[in-house]
């Protein structure tokens, strides 16, 4: 069995009811684990960006890319490997914290640039923007004070200097 790996890909679709529903089928019926899915908006309201990281062999990812520019919706499928990048996931995460141990989950916020959005006599809840390693560092750090919830936007990502997707 060939080796797999993340793939990220960049598709532009039309703004219309069930792109997402087509779109999460073809990857199903290519038998590909989804890693990460956003989707959003773009500067023309009516389009939007997915930003699909899917395991994949590597030799596969271009052909991948192909099979979705052949959706009616998609105007767009750029595989993304190699290129230049910024890359970005936002995290909420709510963490066990008694009065004797907010100091100690401030400062690993502070660490990790995240803010507090809300603070109960019991839990904290962080918001933290990054990588997608950066989400898990500050995960496995705040881990020992209990973790109670978390939600993952999954990664966006856009290429960097002037080309766009």
């Amino acid at each position: 069995m060939s080796e797999t790996h993340t793939a990220t890909i960049s598709v532009l679709v039309e703004n219309s009811p069930g792109v997402l529903v087509r779109v999460a089928g073809l990857i199903r019926r290519r038998g590909v684990n989804i890693h990460s899915l956003s989707v959003g908006p773009t500067e023309n309201p009516a389009v939007s960006r997915m930003t699909i990281v899917v395991d994949t062999p590597p030799d596969r990812t271009e052909q991948f890319a192909k099979q979705l520019r052949k959706l009616v919706e998609v105007r767009r499928a750029t595989s993304i490997d190699g290129a230049a990048t910024v890359d970005r996931e936002l995290a909420l995460i709510k963490v066990n914290a008694t009065p004797g141990t907010r100091m100690e989950i401030m400062e690993i916020a502070n660490v990790f640039r995240a803010n507090v959005v809300d603070l109960t006599d019991r839990t904290m809840t962080l918001e933290v923007t990054g990588k997608g390693e950066k989400v898990d560092a500050i995960l496995s750090l705040l881990s020992k004070h209990g973790i109670r919830e978390v939600a993952r936007t999954g990664q966006v990502t856009l290429v960097r200097g002037p080309q766009a997707t």
